[in-house]
């Protein structure tokens, strides 16, 4: 018991040697912690309404470019910091929903992020695409192509792409159902043999109901997501769109991309569906009209 205790006042006695010792000058947990030098703001007022923070709105309804957690999240939350970051501002998210026109111009965002550039407005600047987006079709397959006659296409209910798809594979078997979770369990059981959907939101929805698949055609010629700011604000603009380029050619969004849905969207070599055939009766009703 002695030679116990002993020991343990030896080892306590060791200990503290080493903490006195390393308490001097070679001691590396003396030395302070290293903190990154903050960029100097390069965008100021009146270019952003408030010196030294970038105001992003976002539309939270649309996981998952920004969706409402315990805080807003999501992909365009991830680049609008990316953004702030290289301008060495604060970042400040705001829900400006699917329009941000009012925000803007009220002045309450400074820009607005997961603007689609099929949506026209003379008030708005928009930069090039971020992701490319567009309904899409997914299959387990990748080599499947676009769905032939007869094929089953899932899609949810009341959703753009069941109508885009209904009247574009008139065809095929369109399966309605509740929610893209139950699309894509359809395609892994069999059921179904394609899932339609938007290429940002299926690839995010197959990854959540923990389904491989691959978009192996499109519906429609794919539009994107960009950033959008007044059109009289024309510094920002210019800005806004070098930034974004410099992020995608640096990788820094296919990693943001990547983070949310384990994969980037390349929509630039996947088929596009030709136009539905016009029918004879629709056509002579259309010459009668004109």
């Amino acid at each position: 018991m002695k030679k116990r205790v002993a020991c343990i006042v030896m080892g306590c006695v060791l200990a503290l040697g080493m903490a006195l010792a390393l308490t001097g000058c070679d001691n590396p947990f003396n030395k302070e912690t290293y903190t990154p030098q903050s960029k100097q703001a390069s965008v100021s007022k009146p270019v952003i309404g408030v010196d030294g923070t970038l105001r992003v709105g976002v539309n939270t309804t649309n996981p998952p470019m920004a969706g409402q957690a315990s805080k807003i999240v999501g992909i365009d939350v991830d680049i609008a910091a990316a953004i702030a970051d290289e301008w060495g501002l604060k970042l400040e998210i705001v829900d400006a929903g699917a329009n941000p026109l009012t925000s803007l111009q009220t002045g309450t965002i400074d820009l607005a992020l997961g603007y689609d550039t099929a949506s026209a407005s003379s008030d708005l600047s928009k930069s090039d695409p971020y992701i490319q987006k567009g309904i899409a079709l997914f299959s387990l397959d990748e080599t499947a192509g676009l769905p032939k006659d007869g094929s089953t296409i899932a899609a949810q209910s009341t959703s753009m792409s069941a109508w885009t798809i209904g009247s574009q594979f008139e065809r095929c078997t369109l399966s309605n159902v509740a929610d893209l979770k139950a699309a894509f369990t359809a395609l892994a059981d069999g059921t179904v043999q394609y899932v339609a959907a938007d290429a940002v939101i299926g690839t995010y929805a197959a990854k959540t109901a923990g389904v491989k698949a691959h978009i192996v055609g499109m519906a429609q010629a794919p539009t994107g997501y960009c950033a959008a700011c007044l059109a009289t604000n024309k510094q920002l603009a210019t800005q806004l769109n070098t930034t974004l380029k410099q992020l995608k050619a640096q990788g820094i969004i296919d990693v943001i991309e990547s983070k949310w849905m384990d994969a980037t969207i390349n929509l630039s070599a996947v088929p596009v569906a030709p136009a539905p055939a016009k029918d004879e009766k629709s056509e002579s009703t259309e010459k009668t009209a004109a």
